[in-house]
């Protein structure tokens, strides 16, 4: 083989295995969280390093999915969820 492709085929497994180890153990914590908003209940589960990021994540989807626009977004996400499950 011809020195450039070897090059390219081991920077591509380099790329691989770099995104494998990245993935893996990124999630310590892991939560599922029921959000009620406006008569609609919408439940989402998500991962993250530490529980506040976590658990934040996880209302903001919820929210996302129930709401349109900026000031109902906000107003779900300051509400209490219906429902948190710690999953890990």
């Amino acid at each position: 083989m011809r020195k450039p492709v070897v090059v390219g085929v081991l920077v591509f497994l380099a790329l691989i295995a770099l995104i494998i180890f990245s993935t893996r153990g990124t999630s310590a914590h892991r939560v599922e969280v029921c959000m009620q908003f406006k008569g609609q209940t919408t439940c989402k589960t998500a991962s993250g390093e530490t529980q506040d990021l976590t658990l934040h994540t996880a209302i903001s989807n919820a929210c996302a999915e129930m709401t349109s626009g900026v000031t109902e977004v906000v107003a779900c996400e300051h509400t209490e969820p219906s429902k948190v499950n710690w999953l890990k």
